[in-house]
């Protein structure tokens, strides 16, 4: 993904790829303009902040991700960079057209990996849910092979070597307004009704 520069900031927040209430009834415009207009934008605002005037200003979001991955004392760099990325991936992982069948190659990859797409989606599904606190839940590519990973808070699978294809956003805030405690209820509605299997696919090349 690339990053919009601007004169004084780095980064600005991306564009979100459909209308605020376009996930209606799944997810609701109230929720995204919480979730995109205040949770991701403070990221951004954030990690502006804290990298002006050092080596990290004129770096790409990946390069300061992969440079602070790991070090205590970049923690806050690294969580504010990589929930910039996280929640930028996230909104393209996600479309008002979603669901259904995976374009016929990626279909095919799913099935020598998982044998269904259902079962790829339960995996999934699973991973989401049985996320302890906040986090992420991924299909990513493993070499040949594709599988489903969680990952905790900021975490992603960038810094372990994983190609990320789509991935669902279990922290709270992601589905609270619209679902209160009933996480699965966000999740399979997610799954069902708006997983981007195209974005998956182009990812996967």
């Amino acid at each position: 993904m690339s990053n919009q520069k601007t004169e004084n900031a780095p980064y600005v927040l991306p564009p979100l790829p459909y209308a605020d209430n376009a996930l209606d009834p799944v997810i609701s415009a109230n929720t995204l303009s919480f979730h995109y207009g205040k949770h991701h934008k403070t990221y951004v605002d954030n990690l502006n902040k804290l990298i002006a005037g050092t080596e990290l200003a004129d770096s790409s979001l990946e390069d300061v991700i992969a440079s602070t991955a790991g070090q205590a004392d970049k923690t806050g760099v690294f969580n504010n960079a990589a929930q910039i990325w996280n929640h930028t991936f996230y909104w393209k992982s996600l479309s008002p057209k979603g669901g259904g069948e995976p374009p016929a190659a990626l279909k095919n990859k799913i099935e020598a990996s998982f044998e269904t797409v259902e079962a790829c989606k339960k995996e999934l599904a699973t991973a989401a849910t049985t996320q302890f606190g906040s986090g992420w839940a991924w299909l990513v590519q493993d070499g040949d092979k594709l599988k489903v990973v969680k990952t905790s808070n900021a975490d992603l699978p960038l810094t372990s070597g994983l190609k990320p294809l789509l991935t669902i956003d279990v922290w709270e805030h992601a589905y609270y307004l619209d679902y209160q405690n009933r996480r699965v209820d966000y999740v399979n509605a997610v799954l069902d009704k708006l997983i981007n299997w195209g974005f998956a696919a182009d990812n996967h090349g």
